[in-house]
């Protein structure tokens, strides 16, 4: 055999060394502006003329572009993935362990935490790992978003009040076993494309001691970004509510949390609501606020309109009206707000 044929041979017996997979790179100036982009009632009819049309209308790109992924669906939305990062964003996808039929105010169902710690699930998390790796680019998972409210089936509330015996609050606990158990078992099938944003409401319902967000922390190995959803008057029957009240503590809160993890307004947003005050107005002080804050290093828009129970719209689109439109336009146009994801390995 020559020496040649031989040296092919045993470089075709070695082990493949896999190529590194992509992810968000946190950037040093600036922050990712993103948007939710009204994407049907179950928030993931993901299209590509939704995208450019609100790039088109607000001036920028969004960098980050959100939909959801729920577990009664039982699959990964690979082509809504491919349709954000054709678009040049990275998707954030809210990871829910919700079924059918998607609406708020119900007990546990079938994906409780409790199953999840079972492994009744483990098949299901393992195929949508291998099909997020798949994928090959960076995606930004929130998984059991805004646990610290009492309007999801995973809402830490749902999972006893009570305390274990080391003292600890039941909820939380069931809440952080089952985001760790979900994570390693990602994270085993390679899928290392996939950065982790621990999402919390900004304030909790109940606002109890034990419904901290600091209870339902997973710790710092198990979450790249931290993430708060931050919202102004949503519904008529609400107070007004400056930015600075919905944001200024609970931003503090979650920095405390690390201080080194970047830090993200996974939503944020207001409605239309021109008797109790200026939309156009709380948008400017948005946009003055975060620009002044080190660690936000994204946002991202909530743009949809729903009708609520009593016929009453609530209207968070970005274009509710002219005034919050130019407002919103006049703040994203600014050069800290980036358009462009920057990848690292």
């Amino acid at each position: 055999m020559g020496l040649a044929l031989a040296a092919m041979l045993l470089l075709a017996s070695l082990p493949c060394r896999a190529e590194p997979l992509p992810k968000l790179a946190v950037p040093s100036e600036g922050a990712y502006t993103g948007a939710y982009v009204d994407f049907g009632d179950t928030e993931d009819d993901v299209t590509r003329d939704a995208i450019d049309r609100f790039a088109e209308m607000t001036g920028k790109k969004p960098a980050i572009v959100a939909s959801s992924s729920y577990w009664g669906r039982q699959d990964f939305p690979t082509r809504n993935v491919k349709v954000i990062t054709k678009a040049g964003a990275v998707p954030l996808i809210y990871w829910s362990p919700w079924d059918k039929p998607y609406v708020e105010d119900r007990l546990p169902d079938r994906f409780s935490l409790t199953s999840i710690l079972d492994g009744k699930w483990d098949a299901y998390i393992d195929s949508w790992a291998d099909a997020a790796k798949a994928t090959g680019v960076p995606i930004l998972v929130s998984f059991c978003n805004e646990m610290n409210g009492n309007w999801f089936p995973w809402s830490g509330i749902y999972y006893g009040k009570g305390r274990l015996k080391d003292g600890k609050p039941r909820g939380p606990e069931t809440f952080k076993k089952a985001w760790r158990h979900v994570v390693d078992r990602v994270r085993a099938r390679g899928a290392t494309n996939i950065s982790w944003v621990f999402h919390v409401m900004d304030y909790p319902y109940p606002n109890t001691k034990w419904n901290m967000m600091g209870m339902y922390y997973p710790g710092s190995d198990y979450v790249d970004w931290l993430g708060l959803s931050v919202y102004g008057k949503q519904f008529g029957n609400e107070p007004w509510v400056s930015f600075a009240d919905v944001m200024d503590y609970p931003f503090g809160e979650i920095a405390r949390l690390d201080p080194d993890k970047p830090i993200m307004l996974a939503e944020w947003g207001i409605g239309e609501f021109p008797e109790a005050g200026s939309k156009a107005d709380w948008i400017a002080e948005a946009f003055r606020s975060m620009t002044g804050r080190d660690r936000l290093k994204a946002a991202v828009f909530w743009h949809e309109r729903w009708q609520n129970e009593d016929e009453s719209y609530s209207n968070l689109r970005v274009n509710s009206s002219p005034g919050a439109l130019e407002a919103y336009r006049r703040g994203v146009a600014s050069p800290f707000w980036l358009s462009k994801p920057r990848l690292r390995e």
